[in-house]
This record gives C-alpha cells, structure tokens and sequence, in this order.
C-alpha cells in the first residue's frame, strides 16, 4: 500500500491520499481508485499499464492526448451542447509534468481523472440503457469522425485484425498438439472449441477483404467500446462518456460497432457460467442502434450499413478465438481466476455466435430497417 501511495502522490492535484482501492473489471491493466482529503477533486484514477500488451506505452499516451484535445475543441464549438459529455483528463506528474510515472520496478503508470456522479455495468438494463449505451458509441464516432488516422499511432498492430488472430491459434494449436497438451485435454468443451473454429476459418476474413476491396475505409475508432466503458449518469440515465482510452487507433467502425452489440446483446454477460443459455437478444440490438444512429447517421456509407451484420458476428467469434489461444498457450494474455477460466469464456463467445447465426435474417432486417 505504501508503494501505492508513493506513486499516487507523484500525480495527486492537491490534497493527501487517504485510500487506495482496486477499482473495475479490466482484463489487462492494473486499476486503482486514489482518494485524496480534498473539496475540489476527490478522486482519480491510477493505473499501471499492462508493457507486455502495450509494449509502446509512451504511444498509448500520445494517443490519448491528441484524442482529448481533438475532442474538447469539438465540444466547446458545439454551440448549444445539450447534454453532459464529459472526456477523461490525463494527469501530470507534480515534478516534472509528465504523462507517465516509471517505478523503481520499471513499471509504467499513468494516472487519469475519475468522472464523478456516474456508473458503468456489466448487462443491459432495459431498453433505454440500451438506446444510451449506443448512443454513447455514436457520440464519440461523432466527435472523432474528422481526428485524421494519420495523427494516431497504432499502438496495437493487429488488433481486430481476425486472420492475424486465426494465424496466432493456429501456431498455438500446433503447439499445443506437438508438446501432447491437446490430447491431455480433450474434453468435450475443447472439441467443440476445435470444430466451431475450423468451421468458420474461410469467412474470417470478411472485413479485411471489404477494406482491401475500399468497399470499408479506416477511421479513428475507440478500439473496445464495450457496455462496461461506457459511463451513466446516477441521476439522469444518460451516457455521458466512454472510458478506457488505451486502444483509440485506425480501424474500421466496424470493430467497434460489433464489439458494442457483442457485448450489449448477451444478458448473461461475458463471465456467465451458464454457457447453454447465452443468445444474442435482438431486441436490445435495435434499441442499441436507434441511439447509435441518432448521433453517428451522417457518416455512415451505404456499405457501412451492408457490413454490420459480418462485424456483429465477426467480432463474437473474434473474441472467443483470442481467449480460446490463450487459454491453450497456457493463460498468457487475459487475468483469470481459475485454470479453465479462458476456455469458458471462449465458450460464451462462440454460443453467442452460434445464436447471432441462427438469427441472421432478423438481424439483418433490423439493419435495413435503421
């Protein structure tokens, strides 16, 4: 705890800390809630950014900083805003006014505001968070959709890139199968895991090929704009940020769309235990996009439209394929709690596919409708 508060006070505004807490869910970074003894700003957050997944860290920053700044310019030329929207502030260190701290250890931190009066959650509420949550996507495609590409550094080379994805499962698998850890765990979970990848390997590349063949162009994107990175309001239910920075970068608004409906659209959540029962709910995919579309309609192109439904189901499978190679590379990526803890979330992921699949023609109908 010392050497937490030791850290927290190279960026505190002002005030003391008086408490230190591990704050949210993140798979990757280490996040804490600093509390100071002071009127003005109670609250920030510390983070220690996990160097093995962003290896360029300074980058993941720069990024930050160019996104904030592009943002507040556009919000204070906005002339009747008329509603809250508030954008995380980075926080210098009080010596030298850096972004960044580095530890005895080596360790990077970094520390940012903390958007007071607001929650985030797992699941859907019911169909007006649903309506906030895509409206909250919208926003902020919004308010990036003229930030250029070229000013942002691509601090994760291969995210979302699904064939990148499939090639890394593919050496693992090999491994796994070479050094006999496949055949010492083929369950039942495992061989279905192995059928349902093979199944799909050829259509992987869907939204590559749109991108190659300019039918979809790169835009700044948020990177993983899922439910629980979007901030509401305690009092009045309404979005009023997207939290979690570390991947705003080129791609294409299709990853960010897919991964907001992926995880909007399963109310069981991502960690539910409860695998056979997990389906795509069409009915908070609607209401996720009705408040999507309020804000982000203008920029949309009519294959922007034609693609939605592949980034829906694309980005699904994605994600059970990324925890699937983990957990056969031994849970090297992702934070567990419990050895087969990659292979059940793996598992979620590709039941939700499934039922994203078995729906296709409602889901479509959905999109043509909007």
């Amino acid at each position: 705890m010392n050497n937490l508060i030791n850290i927290a006070d190279q960026f505190k505004p002002q005030g003391k800390v008086v408490d230190i807490q591990e704050f949210g869910h993140g798979n990757i970074n280490n996040t804490f809630l600093v509390t100071l003894d002071c009127l003005q700003e109670k609250h920030f957050i510390l983070q220690r950014i996990n160097t093995q997944v962003f290896r360029q860290p300074k980058l993941v920053m720069q990024n930050i900083s160019i996104f904030t700044l592009h943002v507040r310019d556009k919000l204070k030329a906005l002339s009747s805003p008329n509603r809250r929207w508030e954008v995380p502030r980075v926080l210098l260190t009080q010596t030298n006014a850096q972004n960044h701290f580095i530890d005895a250890d080596g360790s990077f931190w970094r520390a940012i505001s903390f958007i007071e009066a607001a929650e985030s959650f797992d699941t859907i509420k019911d169909s007006n968070h649903a309506r906030e949550v895509g409206y909250a996507l919208g926003m902020f495609h919004n308010l990036i959709s003229d930030l250029p590409t070229e000013k942002l550094a691509d601090t994760l080379p291969g995210f979302h890139i699904t064939p990148r994805y499939l090639q890394q499962y593919v050496e693992t698998r090999n491994l796994a199968v070479e050094t006999r850890l496949i055949a010492s765990v083929q369950s039942v979970e495992v061989k279905y895991c192995l059928q349902f990848v093979s199944d799909r390997s050829s259509w992987a590349n869907v939204l590559e090929n749109a991108q190659a063949q300019r039918h979809l162009r790169l835009r700044s994107i948020h990177g993983d704009p899922k439910i629980n990175n979007v901030m509401i309001d305690t009092t009045t239910g309404h979005a009023i940020s997207i939290i979690d920075l570390d991947t705003v970068k080129p791609g294409l608004v299709h990853y960010d769309i897919g991964d907001c409906l992926r995880s909007s659209c399963n109310p069981l959540g991502e960690e539910t235990e409860e695998r056979e029962m997990v389906r795509f709910d069409t009915d908070i995919c609607q209401s996720v996009l009705q408040g999507y579309l309020s804000v982000a309609r203008d920029f949309l192109t009519i294959s922007d439209y034609e693609y939605m439904y592949d980034a829906i189901r694309l980005i699904a499978f994605e994600l059970g394929l990324r925890f699937f190679t983990d957990y056969l590379a031994g849970n090297v990526y992702f934070k567990i709690k419990y050895p087969e803890h990659n292979l059940n979330r793996a598992m979620v992921q590709f039941k939700l596919t499934e039922s994203i699949e078995s729906q296709e023609t409602a889901i479509r109908a959905i999109i043509q409708e909007m």
